[in-house]
């Protein structure tokens, strides 16, 4: 079996974790599953669309984000009259990073969305298998 991992860069992650769990961002979670022909992610990203997220994939790691700006608005008051004191809704991002096994076929990855999960298919290259060579008289 082949080790599919979640990217670790050089310095330490886990302190953007901390900081993330602590100051409310969050990071979709991700089932993996592995088949004898690919390995499948899926993603619940409730809310979103295929256009809100972007998928990548180079030297193997595999790169799943989504940034949603918040809109400028000239108004401070909402549509009933009342002023927002603090409003956290408008902006959202995520990103995840997975680090990929050398079985994969990167040109073949596909990915599709349906009610709100994404779901990633990787396929793996077949196993090279050893071969007869045959022998002959000179």
């Amino acid at each position: 079996m082949n080790a599919l991992s979640l990217f670790n860069p050089t310095f330490n992650s886990e302190i953007f974790d901390v900081f993330d769990r602590n100051f409310g961002a969050t990071t979709p979670s991700v089932d993996v599953r592995e088949t004898n022909d690919a390995y499948v992610m899926d993603m619940d990203l409730p809310g979103k669309s295929e256009k809100d997220v972007e998928i990548s994939l180079k030297d193997r790691v595999l790169t799943i984000g989504s940034v949603e700006e918040a809109k400028t608005e000239e108004k401070k008051t909402a549509d009933d009259g009342c002023e927002y004191l603090i409003r956290e809704r408008r902006s959202s991002s995520f990103s995840r990073r997975f680090t990929l096994p050398e079985d994969i076929d990167a040109e073949k990855v596909e990915a599709n969305f349906k009610n709100g999960v994404l779901t990633i298919t990787i396929p793996r290259r077949p196993e090279a298998q050893a071969r007869q060579i045959a022998i002959k008289s000179a």
